[in-house]
C-alpha cells in the first residue's frame, strides 16, 4: 500500500511540475505577444504623424521631392509587412528612422519651416513616438528572452518542444543604434 502511495504522489508531483512548466510557456507567450502589441501601437502613431509631416514639409520646401517621396514608400513599405515577420518589421522601421533623420537635416536648410508651429509640433511628437517605440522595444525583447530561456532550458524546453512552443525573434536595433548611436529625430527650439 505504501508503495502504490509513493508511486501516486509521484505522478501526481509530476504532474504538478508540467502543469507549472506548461502555464510558465503560455504566460511567456502572451507577455510577448502583448509587448508586441505595444511597438504595435507605437508604429500605428509613428504611420499616422508621417502623412501631416509631409504635407508640413511640401509647403515649405516642394523640390524636397525625393526625401518626401522616400519617407512615404518607407511608411508603405513598413505597413505592408505581413504580421509576425518580425526581422523584416524592424528593417522597414530602420529605414523609416533613416528617412526622418534626413527629412530633419534638411529642415535645418530652411528657416521658415523650422519655425513653423506645426512642423514643430510634429517633430516633438515623433521624438516622443519614437521613445516610445524604444521603450516597447526594450519591453518586447525582455520578454523574448524570458520566452527562448524558457524554450531552451532543462526541464520546460520538454514541455515547450512536445505543445509546439519556438523561440520568438527579437525586434533588433539597426547596426547604428547597437553601438550606441540613437536614431531618433532631434528636436531643436
Amino acid at each position: 500500500m505504501n508503495f502504490f502511495l509513493f508511486i501516486l504522489g509521484l505522478v501526481a508531483l509530476v504532474g504538478v511540475i508540467y502543469t507549472i512548466l506548461y502555464n510558465g510557456l503560455v504566460s511567456a507567450r502572451q507577455k510577448v505577444k502583448e509587448a508586441w502589441s505595444g511597438i504595435d501601437v507605437q508604429l500605428k502613431r509613428r504611420y499616422d504623424l508621417i502623412p501631416n509631416l509631409v504635407k508640413t514639409v511640401k509647403g515649405y520646401a516642394a523640390h524636397e521631392k525625393g526625401t518626401l517621396e522616400s519617407l512615404t514608400q518607407a511608411r508603405a513599405a513598413a505597413m505592408a509587412v505581413p504580421k509576425g515577420h518580425i526581422a523584416e518589421k524592424a528593417s522597414a522601421e530602420n529605414a523609416i528612422s533613416g528617412t526622418l533623420k534626413t527629412l530633419f537635416a534638411l529642415a535645418e536648410n530652411y528657416p521658415d519651416l523650422k519655425a513653423s508651429s506645426n512642423f514643430h509640433e510634429l517633430q516633438v511628437q515623433l521624438a516622443e513616438t519614437e521613445d516610445q517605440i524604444a521603450s516597447s522595444r526594450r519591453i518586447y525583447n525582455g520578454n523574448v528572452t524570458e520566452m527562448n530561456v524558457k524554450v531552451e532550458s532543462f526541464p520546460s524546453n520538454i514541455v515547450a518542444k512536445k505543445h509546439g512552443f519556438t523561440k520568438e525573434e527579437f525586434f533588433d536595433l539597426d547596426e547604428g543604434e547597437k553601438e550606441g548611436v540613437k536614431n531618433v529625430p532631434q528636436v531643436k527650439f
